[in-house]
């Protein structure tokens, strides 16, 4: 079976493409798509943007998306999935039942030296076993199936709360991320269905993008970098946003594949809805 960077390169030449092509057109990186066809996905960025680049590039090569996706999944590094529950978890439990026979014999010998010992059932937690009437197997068997159940259930509700809580805006993204080509950590849920945004340098610009809060303030931000001439670089669009940048002059946004100047000159700011 080959793997996903063996099925990506195969598509890309079938159809004459070359890197670079295949970069300008999917407005993603000529070095992540080498490094994906390399089968290499530790490329310094999060998850969702791993994720939501390989998304693009598959159907760019018209691949089977979700498939190609699974098999991503598949390495280790998709969703968490949680634990199972230990066989450590109720303890160890020593049972035993004074058997018929023992009990017969005790009662027909009139003088015996010394009453048989009674077998307990005990469980050990590290400390010495406590003597106690005996327990019925079967009540113990019930008991032990429907604490397993109670902690299943309590595995599920708490894989679904941490399923829930990737969701967008359950945490709050790096505070600074200064290297010019990747963006700032925004651990947003679906790749798929969030807006993007592509800043295009037309010469040497710095630029942060920023949630814009409900109060008209600058909120967490999104992406900071600085980006050289020539150089594209896609960002989330998860709502209203405030773009910065240091000289306004030298900065086009581009969405849908159409390009828009930023609307202002020198240091200043613009904001999306």
């Amino acid at each position: 079976m080959q793997s996903i960077g063996e099925r990506l390169e195969e598509a890309r030449k079938k159809k004459g493409i070359s890197i670079r092509e295949a970069a300008e057109a999917t407005k993603i990186r000529g070095d992540y798509l080498q490094q994906f066809e390399n089968n290499r996905f530790d490329i310094n960025l999060t998850e969702i943007y791993v994720r939501g680049f390989l998304r693009a590039y598959a159907a760019y090569l018209k691949l089977p998306v979700d498939k190609l996706l699974n098999d991503y999944a598949s390495l280790g590094r998709g969703e968490p999935r949680p634990r199972q529950p230990s066989r450590e978890v109720y303890g160890r439990m020593d049972v035993t039942i004074a058997s018929a026979e023992d009990r017969g014999e005790a009662a027909a010998d009139e003088t015996p030296a010394a009453p048989p010992p009674r077998r307990q059932a005990s469980i050990s937690r590290g400390s010495s076993p406590t003597p106690g009437p005996a327990i019925d197997p079967a009540l113990l068997f019930k008991l032990g199936k429907w604490a397993g159940i109670g902690v299943l259930v309590l595995l599920f509700i708490w894989g679904v709360k941490a399923v829930m809580s990737s969701g967008p805006g359950s945490t709050t993204p790096a505070a600074n991320h200064t290297a010019p080509a990747g963006p700032a950590t925004n651990p947003a849920a679906n790749p798929v269905s969030e807006r993007m945004i592509t800043l295009v340098a037309l010469d040497v610009v710095r630029v942060s993008v920023l949630h814009k809060n409900a109060d008209d303030s600058e909120g967490d931000l999104i992406f900071q970098g600085t980006l050289a001439r020539g150089q594209t670089q896609p960002v989330a669009w998860p709502g209203p946003i405030y773009i910065r940048a240091s000289a306004g002059e030298n900065l086009q946004i581009e969405y849908k594949g159409k390009r828009y100047p930023s609307g202002f000159t020198g240091p200043n700011r613009a904001q999306m809805k």
